[in-house]
């Protein structure tokens, strides 16, 4: 049974905590960086419909977007090494943080190739004929001209998808790894205070997700400063604007006229 709330405890537990936030965050950027590598694979053959390649991406986009990742992370972790024993290959002593960061890398990349195609098909087409109108390759039109905008849209969708997976890291400990969740676990259980325990991790995910908001906005922002809105000088009163209005159109006797 679970003793007697204490808020002392969710300040004792803090530090505890943001000492494992390291595996945390390595987790979330392995599996991201090897997820955008991933997702730019499967998006090109759907992008310039590949016939088989283009199944195959499509039936893999499917499966990691239609089931759970906790699920994914079993056959993973309990599937891959019985599969690569056909090939007489053990991985059975790999350690679990690789079958952590190879599920999440496979369940980004699903999502990452949807939000690569959408983006690249966001762009004007014209742009891409304009491009080579002036001598530009293939290479240089997509480097040039559509890869800028189309990370300028894709940003707040992988901005989205980063910060889900961040969250979605807690599922780790299932496995075993010793990350910010299972840390949590580890100490409810010793101490029973499982309430404090989950307000810090709380406070810890919160401040984490929030800046990286804060940060990917800032960088949206800067992309796509040369699309802001000229300012106007300021608008006229309204009275003013229809008097104006009533002037311009009187036919020009030699009077005043605004």
């Amino acid at each position: 049974m679970a003793n007697q709330f204490d808020i002392t405890y969710v300040f004792d537990f803090l530090p505890k905590l943001l000492s494992y936030i390291n595996i945390t965050l390595f987790i979330v950027a392995c599996s991201m960086g090897l997820g955008l590598v991933i997702g730019f694979i499967v998006a090109l053959p759907r992008l310039y419909k590949v016939p088989i390649l283009q199944r195959i991406s499509q039936i893999y986009v499917s499966f990691f977007r239609g089931t759970p990742i906790l699920i994914q992370l079993f056959l993973i972790y309990y599937g891959l090494p019985e599969m690569l024993k056909v090939l007489q290959v053990d991985v059975s002593k790999a350690p679990v943080l690789t079958f952590v960061i190879l599920t999440f890398a496979l369940h980004s990349g699903a999502y990452i190739s949807e939000v690569i195609r959408a983006a690249v098909k966001a762009v004007d087409r014209g742009q891409m004929e304009a491009a080579y109108a002036i001598g530009m390759t293939g290479y240089q039109a997509f480097t040039r001209i559509i890869m800028p905008q189309a990370v300028a849209i894709a940003l707040p969708n992988f901005t989205n998808l980063l910060i889900a997976n961040l969250k979605d890291t807690s599922l780790a400990f299932s496995l075993g790894a010793m990350e910010l969740m299972g840390k949590a676990q580890t100490l409810g259980s010793a101490t029973q205070h499982f309430i404090e325990t989950y307000i810090s991790l709380s406070i810890i995910y919160f401040v984490i997700c929030f800046g990286l908001e804060k940060l990917f906005v800032y960088i949206e922002r800067r992309l796509l400063q040369h699309e802001q809105p000229i300012v106007s000088q300021g608008r006229q009163p309204l009275t003013r604007r229809w008097w104006k209005g009533v002037w311009a159109s009187q036919p020009d006797k030699g009077g005043y006229q605004a």
